[in-house]
C-alpha cells in the first residue's frame, strides 16, 4: 500500500494509480459572518410570560439555534448572482431574579433575519436517477443549492420595554413552523396585549456557501482505509480509565485574576453566567 493512503498534502506522484471521474458538489462561492444582532423580539412560552411580568432583572442567559430557513433566488441585474434569505430560529434561556436567592429560567423564541448575495452560476439539466419514484420527482429550476453552517450564539445583552413611551410600529410574528413550536412544549406567546416586551441581543457566527452537483476528475492512491483502532474504553476495568484523567487543580484553586474571555467558547459560557 503506497504511503499516501490518509488525506494531505502530497509530496510525490509516483504512487498515484489511476485518475477517476466523482460526483460531488462543487463550492462556487462563500462568504463569512460576523453579527452582532441587536434587539432581537424575545417571545416568550405562556410560563415564561407569567414569571415575566413580575421581574425587573435578568442575570444572564443563553441560546440555541434550532433551525435555519433559506430561500435562494436569482438576481435578475446580475447573470450568476443569487440572493440568499435566511431565516434564523432561537431557543432562547434567560435566568431571572424573582425575590429569591435562585434564579429562575424562562424560555422563548427569537428569529433573526438575514440575506446576502454570491455567485452560484447557471445549469438547468434535470438530473434522475434509479433511486427516484415519481411521487419523489422536484421540479428542477436549475438553482444552486444554498449551505449555511452556523454555531449556537452568544447572548450579550437583554432588556426590557415596559411599554411607557409610545412605541413604533412593529410588525410582530404571525406563524412559525410546526416543528419550531413543537420544541418549546407549550404555547408561545405572540401578542403581549400592550404589556412589556423583552429584546435579545445576540452575537453569531455564520458561514454560508453555493454549491452545486458536478464531476471532477481526481487522483487516487488507494482506497481510504481508516488507521485508528475504534475503542469504546476499557469496560472491564473503569477504575483505570478514570486514572488517566488529569486532577481538576483549578475547579479546587480559584485563579487569582479573572481575564475577559477571548474566544467563542469563553465567551459564551462568561454571558450565559452574567
Amino acid at each position: 500500500m503506497p504511503e499516501n493512503g490518509m488525506p494531505g498534502p502530497v509530496c510525490d506522484l509516483s504512487s498515484v494509480k489511476e485518475s477517476v471521474c466523482i460526483h460531488t458538489k462543487k463550492i462556487l462561492d462563500g462568504c463569512r459572518d460576523k453579527d452582532c444582532v441587536e434587539d432581537l423580539r424575545f417571545y416568550p412560552t405562556q410560563a415564561a410570560q407569567e414569571v415575566l411580568s413580575g421581574t425587573q432583572i435578568i442575570k444572564g442567559g443563553c441560546a440555541e439555534l434550532l433551525y435555519v430557513y433559506t430561500d435562494v433566488e436569482p438576481i435578475t441585474f446580475n447573470r450568476g448572482f443569487y440572493s440568499i434569505d435566511m431565516r434564523y430560529f432561537y431557543r432562547v434561556t434567560l435566568q431571572v431574579a424573582t425575590g429569591t436567592p435562585r434564579s429562575t429560567e424562562v424560555e422563548g423564541l427569537c428569529v433573526f433575519d438575514k440575506r446576502c448575495i454570491l455567485f452560484g452560476s447557471e445549469g438547468s439539466a434535470k438530473s434522475f436517477s434509479s433511486d427516484t419514484t415519481p411521487e419523489s420527482i422536484v421540479p428542477q429550476t436549475g438553482l444552486p443549492t444554498a449551505v449555511v453552517e452556523a454555531v449556537d450564539p452568544i447572548v450579550l445583552d437583554t432588556r426590557v420595554d415596559d411599554g411607557c413611551k409610545p412605541r413604533c410600529c412593529e410588525c410582530g410574528l404571525t406563524e412559525i413552523p410546526a416543528f419550531i413550536a413543537r420544541s418549546f412544549g407549550e404555547e408561545l406567546v405572540f401578542d403581549d396585549g400592550g404589556r412589556r416586551r423583552f429584546y435579545v441581543t445576540l452575537g453569531q457566527f455564520t458561514l454560508v456557501r453555493l454549491e452545486r452537483d458536478t464531476q471532477l476528475l481526481i487522483p487516487v492512491y488507494d482506497y481510504c482505509i481508516p488507521q485508528s483502532e475504534c475503542s469504546c474504553g476499557d469496560q472491564e476495568d473503569p477504575c483505570g480509565l478514570f486514572r488517566n484523567v488529569a486532577f481538576p487543580i483549578g475547579e479546587f484553586f480559584p485563579p487569582s485574576t479573572l481575564e475577559m474571555p477571548k474566544d467563542y467558547a469563553s465567551t459564551r459560557s462568561y454571558c450565559a453566567c452574567h
